[in-house]
């Protein structure tokens, strides 16, 4: 298989409706992600990396006919095929997750989007560097940062992705462990990404392959051996686990909004993550559910406060936000 304009194909059948844009919107990084394009009908594109190599993944659900239609391009077409029923959704398991009446937000957000399901993309580097440029900053500063590194660092992805005037023309697969490696000092300040957080990515990037082995460890397992590299906190080992592991407890716990948001849905009050802890108790095992569902359904506090904004390039950065 090359990174030509040839392609392999293959229809899912799942024996449940899979809603395939709310289920892999959680891995778009902004809006000008280079990975990820959705067509105005729906269907998915998505530019990753596999053990075989780069891919470009073309998802079009059938809802009518029961089926998810996926094309894949480059030397990973095949593992990602293969891959497709994970990453939509297909080994998590929502049985046992059961919104109580106290919480009607809740609810109500379960009602509206009863077949989402947690996405598995098996893609660790990715999730984590992805999840690194995130820490401390504003998401339109992370997702810029993503934007321009994985534009000038990542490789065109395979297929269309080289043709002009198709939809996925310009994609770009995110950079291997040694491209990451490669970044000069000077671009990574370029795009906004001062040393504490270029630090996190390049000590990730040199244990890549032992990183990547974590998606077959249960979910703490999975969590402990994550934040062995260092500036993986419980923040950004979460927000890994949410995609590259599939895991429906990896609530963001030491985020800026999300307890707040959550609380505030879940009573009306805002609250801290100790606060949340309690509330979202009852759900463990599901409690990245929880936090997922009511952000598909719109639900968060309203904002009064002045937004972020991003940290200057000093040596040290408090270490009490997101890590």
């Amino acid at each position: 298989m090359t990174s030509g304009a040839s392609s392999r194909g293959r229809v899912w059948t799942p024996g449940r409706p899979v809603p395939v844009g709310s289920i892999l919107s959680l891995l778009r990084r902004g809006p000008g992600d280079p990975c990820f394009r959705v067509q105005p009908d729906g269907v998915v594109w998505r530019a990753t990396r596999t053990a075989t190599g780069p891919v470009l993944l073309r998802l079009e659900g059938r809802p009518a006919e029961g089926e998810v239609c996926a094309r894949a391009w480059g030397p990973g077409a095949d593992a990602a095929l293969d891959g497709v029923p994970a990453l939509l959704g297909d080994a998590d398991d929502p049985a046992g997750f059961r919104p109580s009446p106290a919480h009607p937000r809740l609810v109500a957000a379960w009602r509206s989007h009863p077949h989402w399901r947690v996405p598995r993309t098996g893609a660790v580097l990715e999730a984590l560097a992805a999840a690194a440029l995130e820490q401390r900053v504003t998401g339109g500063e992370a997702h810029r940062a993503w934007r321009v590194l994985v534009g000038d660092y990542g490789e065109p992805a395979p297929g269309p992705a080289g043709q002009l005037g198709t939809v996925a023309a310009g994609m770009r697969v995110p950079p291997a462990p040694g491209q990451w490696v490669a970044i000069p000092s000077w671009d990574w300040l370029r795009a906004g990404v001062e040393e504490t957080r270029r630090r996190v990515i390049l000590a990730a990037a040199a244990v890549a392959h032992r990183l990547e082995c974590t998606v077959h460890l249960p979910g703490e397992d999975a969590a402990r051996a994550l934040r062995t590299v260092p500036g993986v906190g419980v923040w950004t080992a979460a927000e890994v686990r949410q995609r590259a592991h599939g895991d429906a407890d990896a609530f963001s716990w030491n985020d800026f909004h999300v307890a707040k948001n959550v609380t505030w849905a879940l009573t009306g009050r805002v609250g801290d993550d100790a606060v949340c802890a309690e509330l979202v108790e009852p759900y463990r095992g599901h409690r990245f559910r929880v936090q997922r569902l009511l952000e598909l359904d719109g639900v968060g506090r309203p904002r009064r406060g002045p937004r972020m904004t991003r940290p200057t390039h000093l040596p040290s950065v408090p270490r009490t936000v997101r890590r």
